[in-house]
């Protein structure tokens, strides 16, 4: 969900506690919209991280690095002549509105104090960062609004800062009293048939968001979108979890929730419990709102990215598997034809036993069978304007074409159909790749095999290798696995001693995954573990019981003549796992 009021109200109480007092020691603008504030105090340092972006627009401490541009934007610039050295005396909010406000002391080029205001609005697709002087003027902003239409928020250099105007119709929440509830209430109620409980709530209250909406619809009546016609109480259980939640809040009373999704990825995040889901979804708590909102934006825009590039690639990739698979078809039609050869060599054989009976001119040779065992008559057709020898010479020549067609498209169809394995090998792994170092390994797979071109034509790129995922088993023993067909060659067949046991999934796509023992034998749990590592990195993740070959390495060889992670063993045993999602998340170390 956007970073509401409320949400944004326990966000600044946090930081109020924990920056205020510290000073900003170096500004930073990785992103357009996004800055980064290096803290130094009493407690050691902090970055904080403000963003001004339209769909992730927040606020809050950060651990994790962002890349820096070359050259610093001027908005960055200006900030740090002008703030840099400053000390955060204090952190407020707008009441019920998403507009923070650093309230700060810092020093001008002669070392003289004076006051200045980081205000940071976060207001969808007009969220701004803007520099305000201790009079009240603007200094500079991350977006500039002119003020072409009268009633419209100019926010340029120069001008007085103006907070953003209130929504029009809408109450505040947390200041409401019963008795006012309960009249908008009863008025919407009788006004707009058909309307829902949570509708009318977004619609009346500023500050909530619709997620906090569907929920306390869901609280009061077990349902996220109660119709008005259907609540029988007159408002009185709704009105109760209103007040309850509002109650809640003006105390600061908050937890930092997280809600996952079933396939374990960040979905959204609240302020409080959300149970609309129903077990669809799961609830996870952080121990800050920094903490959580950290780790949402992070985890979420690591997944679009991986997602976005996944998509591209997939894209690429399945272009090629359905030219090769229409060519295929093609290819077995052609083969099919090829079947009738023989026909064309007896032919020949028969003309040329009968070159005596053909007349010139003539069209049509009608003459005994001899390959059929009886004594059938044959109809050839004949070129009037050959020779009966140049007749024959023909078949022969359409015979030995034939015969060369067939051997050519059965290598062909060979090549195509191993071909086509490979491509969907790496459909598959696209699918199940989670990180962007594993998508880095699949473009330079299809890059190698000629799938993708090279980012910089006529120049090897110079980069460092990825290295393969990195497990412990809960007995102490490494597990490896491969994130691409190209590393699951160089993890088998280089990387593992020959001691090593090797694991995957029966029949189907996946990493290679191997259990590092060196000449000891690989105890039950370990062999579970890694056994369930490789049916999650594999085409049958989805599935509930996966059988699973594993060997030593040295009976793992190359395929010959195979694509990338094509390899042949013998000497194997198989196992049943389960892809096990938290599992492997506990064994991850690198």
């Amino acid at each position: 969900m956007p970073l509401d009021a409320i949400c944004l109200r326990a966000v600044s109480e946090e930081l109020s506690g924990r920056i205020t007092g510290m000073r900003i020691d170096k500004v930073y603008q990785p992103e357009r919209d996004m800055l980064i504030l290096q803290l130094r105090g009493a407690s050691g340092s902090s970055r904080l991280l403000i963003s001004a972006g339209s769909g992730d627009a927040r606020i809050h401490l950060t651990e994790h690095r962002q890349d820096n541009p070359a050259s610093p934007p001027m908005f960055c610039m200006l900030l740090r002549k002008h703030i840099t050295g400053a000390r955060i005396k204090g952190v407020a909010q707008i009441p019920a509105e998403r507009v923070l406000e650093l309230s700060l002391e810092a020093p001008d080029a002669i070392h003289v104090i004076s006051d200045k205001r980081l205000i940071v609005e976060m207001i969808g697709r007009f969220s701004n960062i803007i520099l305000v002087g201790g009079d009240g003027i603007i200094t500079d902003c991350l977006r500039r609004t002119g003020g072409e239409i009268a009633d419209k928020r100019a926010v340029l250099p120069g001008l007085l800062y103006r907070p953003p105007p209130p929504q029009e119709g809408k109450t505040d929440p947390m200041s409401v009293t019963e008795e006012k509830w309960q009249e908008l209430f009863d008025s919407a109620r009788l006004a707009v048939f058909g309307n829902t409980a949570d509708k009318w709530l977004i619609s009346t209250f500023y500050a909530l968001s619709p997620l906090i909406c569907r929920e306390l619809s869901y609280r009061a009546y077990s349902e996220t979108d109660r119709r008005f016609e259907t609540i029988g109480d007159g408002g009185e259980r709704l009105r109760g979890e209103f007040f309850k939640l509002m109650k809640e809040a003006n105390a600061g009373v908050f937890e930092p929730v997280t809600i996952i999704s079933g396939d374990m990825a960040p979905y959204d995040y609240s302020y409080t419990v959300i149970r609309q889901y129903e077990g669809a979804m799961s609830c996870g708590t952080a121990d800050s709102f920094s903490e959580m909102l950290d780790e949402f934006y992070t985890e979420s825009a690591r997944k679009r990215r991986v997602k976005q590039r996944a998509a591209a690639m997939s894209r690429t990739v399945k272009t090629a598997r359905d030219r090769i698979a229409r060519k295929l078809s093609q290819q077995h039609a052609e083969l099919a034809k090829t079947a009738e050869r023989d026909s064309l060599r007896e032919c020949g054989d028969i003309i040329t036993a009968n070159f005596h009976n053909i007349r010139k001119g003539q069209n049509i040779l009608a003459a005994q069978d001899f390959y059929s065992g009886d004594e059938a008559i044959r109809e050839i057709a004949l070129d009037p304007f050959r020779t009966p020898q140049q007749n024959a010479a023909k078949y022969y020549k359409d015979y030995t074409k034939a015969k060369n067609a067939a051997v050519y498209l059965s290598e062909q169809i060979s090549m195509g159909e191993s071909e086509l394995i490979y491509l969907q090998s790496v459909i598959d792994q696209i699918e199940i790749a989670d990180e962007e170092g594993d998508m880095s390994e699949i473009r330079a797979e299809l890059e190698q095999t000629g799938y993708l071109k090279t980012q910089k034509p006529g120049r090897e790129k110079k980069k460092g290798e990825v290295s393969p995922m990195r497990f412990v088993s809960s007995t102490g023993l490494q597990i490896l696995a491969g994130r691409s067909n190209i590393q699951n060659d160089r993890l088998t067949l280089k990387t593992a001693d020959k001691s090593d046991v090797w694991l995957h999934v029966t029949k189907v796509h996946g990493s290679h995954v191997v259990i590092s023992c060196r000449d000891q034998a690989a105890d039950e749990t370990s062999l579970l573990e890694a056994a369930a590592i490789a049916a999650y990195y594999s085409a049958a993740r989805g599935a509930g019981k996966v059988p699973v070959d594993y060997t030593q390495v040295r009976n793992v060889r190359k395929q010959p003549g195979g694509r990338p992670g094509m390899v042949l063993y013998t000497q194997y045993k198989t196992i049943i796992a389960t892809p096990d999602e938290e599992l492997v998340k506990r064994l991850r170390c690198g």
